[in-house]
This record gives structure tokens, C-alpha cells and sequence, in this order.
């Protein structure tokens, strides 16, 4: 199997640098001084300089102005995101710009994805159900009335619902399958209630009664849902690499210079020991999250499906991640809480990832059943 990556995919990480360099990642009050959400809205400069540089169109195809590239570019981008913490909403309005684009009709395409790819049409998902731990398409019902669909239910946890134009809601119907509705902010039957995230990030939690979208307007294709899930689920892997990374080298830079008994910290065992285990989770975040990258990318078939990829590599990036800042708040000491060093930001945003789509025991849940049904050997 072969990882290296393309010149087309290296060329959109470099790009994600250079658009990321110089973003603080304390720009925004710190969740531990805020009661409230750290800002009323997403980081709308950053998100123009996205657009310009054609990293929101990296999924779209030449016709809609994208760069046709795949679920590995997206995830290189995502990954330098996550170093600087990035207040913007690239994982979920490119997640479901791609479902469209790979499900949607031709007249939802065109209306839709050029204008997603320039930054003027922000999207997001209700991926996370009614509490965060059911699973999310069962959390709304569909029912066809005549030439619309009528949604009811609620999603928990919405990212970016207050900035997003669109809400992309799974919802399950009569017959047991589910379609993918496009929801207008601010739309009729539609309301949503502020709640905050662990990161202080302002999340919606969406409230559907009898709310009537367009048959247009509904994705009715199977496996819309299961492919956007895994591309989401896999795109949180590539942000918890990312931090962890960046959380790691904050982490060494420190024990670098912190000395006692007249030498560094990191020249003791203890810590030396810690840290090569830490450095040990983020290679295996990464080998498994290119794994699932790849699968998702590729359509190759494999001993399990792709899903099985997908949960391995949110295993380990849930605990992994989690992990990693632990043990850097260990190594920083007291120093590691400081509200005016940016340590506490990473943690919170770590624990916000590890916990999005559903922590590693669900992933753990789905990967024993895929194992029951495609017994190895």
C-alpha cells in the first residue's frame, strides 16, 4: 500500500500553510473565562481567504469550479487547520458540498455548488442526533406530502448552525431509509436553540416541527448518508491529528527549556518515556486515518468495508488525542492551565473532537459488528 501523497494533494496542504500561518489561535476569548460562546460567528476573514485561495472547491469537480480532488486532500487541509485551531466550518461545509455533488440532481448542483465553493454559500450537518450518541438519522422522520417532504424531530449539536446557510439533515422514513434534507436557516417549522460547546464554539440545537422542504431540496439516494458520515467522521480524525501534533511540539518546545536540578525536563526519563508514547499515538492516528482516507477516496474493497477504516481511525484519534493532551498538561504543569498560554484551548478542543460523532466505544460497538457479519479468514 502506498501513502504518498500526489503533487496536486501536497500542493493543497502547502497552500492550507500558507493561509493558516499567522493565525492565533487565542484570537477569540478563552472558553475558560466565557459563560457564553467565545463569538457570535465563525471567523468569516479566514473563511474569504479559503476562498480565494480555492481550498472550500477542493472536492468540487472543474464544473462547479473546484480542483476535483479527494477525501486525502481535504484531509492534509484539515489537519494544518487544526494546529491553529481554525474557527471555521471547512470540514462540514466541504462534507456536505461533496454529497451533493455526488448524490444531489443536476439542478441542485448547479444552484448549489459553485457558489458553496466560493465561500458565499456556507454549509453544515446535524450529524450528531437527538443527545450526541443515537444515531443521528433516527433523530428526525420524513414523510412525503405530495411534492415536499416533512421533517420532524430534533438534532443536538449542530456546528456552525448559527453562521450556516444551509443545514444538510439526515432524517429516516416509513420505509426505513433515510434521505438527506437541505434546511434554510430561519426556515419556517425550523428553530434553533444556542447551545456551547466544550471548544466555546456556538452549536444550534434544531428544532424541526412539520417543517416542509422541497422535494428538490431532498437527497433521496442511497448511501448519501453513510458516505457523508464516514467523510465527516474521518475529517475529525485529520483534525485531532493536527492538534495533537501541534499540542505535541508545544509540549517539547516547553520541556526543552523548562529546567530543574540545572538541567531540562526533557532529559529525564520520566518525561522522555511519556512523550515517545505520545509521539507513538500520533503515528497510529495517522497510519489509520490514511487508511480511512484512502478507502473513502478510492472505493478500494477491502477485508471489511470501508466503515470498518473509518471506526478504527476514530478510535484511535478519540483516545489518542485525548491522550496527547493529557499528558502535555502533565508536562507543562501549572503552566499547562494558564488562561493566557494557549495549552487550555487545545484540551478543550481536543475533548470537543473526541466526543463529536460519538466517542471511540461506539466506534468500538460498530467495528465488533461489522467483524460479526464479515468474519476475517
Amino acid at each position: 500500500m502506498d501513502f504518498t501523497f500526489t503533487e496536486e494533494q501536497l500542493a493543497a496542504a502547502e497552500a492550507a500553510r500558507g493561509v493558516f500561518a499567522g493565525i492565533a489561535p487565542d484570537a477569540v476569548p478563552s472558553p475558560a473565562l466565557t459563560t457564553g460562546a467565545v463569538a457570535e460567528d465563525f471567523d468569516r476573514a479566514l473563511w474569504s481567504r479559503l476562498a480565494d485561495a480555492d481550498l472550500l472547491s477542493l472536492l468540487l469537480d472543474d464544473g462547479y469550479g473546484g480542483a476535483g480532488l479527494d477525501a486525502i486532500a481535504l484531509c492534509l487541509v484539515l489537519r494544518e487547520s487544526a494546529k491553529v485551531l481554525a474557527r471555521v466550518p471547512l470540514l462540514e461545509s466541504s462534507a456536505a458540498a461533496a454529497a451533493v455533488q455526488a448524490y444531489g440532481s443536476e439542478e441542485l448542483r448547479a444552484r448549489l455548488l459553485p457558489r458553496a465553493g466560493r465561500g458565499e454559500l456556507v454549509l453544515t450537518v446535524a450529524a450528531h442526533g437527538r443527545t450526541g450518541h443515537d444515531p443521528a438519522e433516527l433523530a428526525v422522520t420524513a414523510r412525503r406530502d405530495g411534492e415536499a417532504w416533512v421533517l420532524d424531530g430534533v438534532q443536538t449539536g449542530v456546528a456552525w448552525a448559527y453562521g450556516a446557510d444551509l443545514v444538510v439533515v439526515p432524517a429516516h422514513t416509513d420505509a426505513d431509509r433515510t434521505v438527506l434534507a437541505l434546511v434554510p436557516r430561519g426556515h419556517d417549522g425550523a428553530v434553533l436553540a444556542e447551545q456551547v460547546s466544550t471548544s466555546g464554539e456556538r452549536l444550534g440545537e434544531l428544532r424541526l416541527r412539520s417543517a416542509r422542504i422541497a422535494a428538490e431540496d431532498v437527497i433521496e439516494a442511497d448511501g448519501a448518508w453513510e458516505r457523508l458520515r464516514a467523510l465527516l467522521a474521518t475529517g475529525t480524525c485529520a483534525l485531532a491529528l493536527g492538534l495533537g501534533e501541534r499540542v505535541l511540539r508545544m509540549t517539547s518546545d516547553y520541556t526543552g527549556k523548562r529546567e530543574q536540578f540545572g538541567h531540562p525536563i526533557a532529559t529525564f526519563q520520566a518525561v522522555a518515556v511519556q512523550a515517545a508514547d505520545r509521539y507513538i499515538d500520533l503515528r497510529a492516528m495517522e497510519a489509520t486515518l490514511w487508511q480511512a482516507a484512502w478507502r473513502i477516496a478510492s472505493g478500494a474493497p477491502g477485508a471489511l468495508p470501508a466503515a470498518g477504516d473509518v471506526a478504527v481511525a476514530k478510535i484511535w484519534a478519540a483516545d489518542g488525542v485525548r491522550r496527547v493532551v493529557q499528558t502535555a498538561q502533565h508536562l507543562h504543569g501549572g503552566f499547562g492551565a494558564d488562561t493566557d498560554y494557549p495549552l487550555h484551548r487545545y484540551h478543550a478542543w481536543a475533548k470537543q473532537l473526541e466526543l463529536s460523532l460519538g466517542p471511540a466505544a461506539a466506534y468500538e460497538e460498530t467495528l465488533g459488528d461489522l467483524l460479526a457479519a464479515h468474519p476475517l479468514g
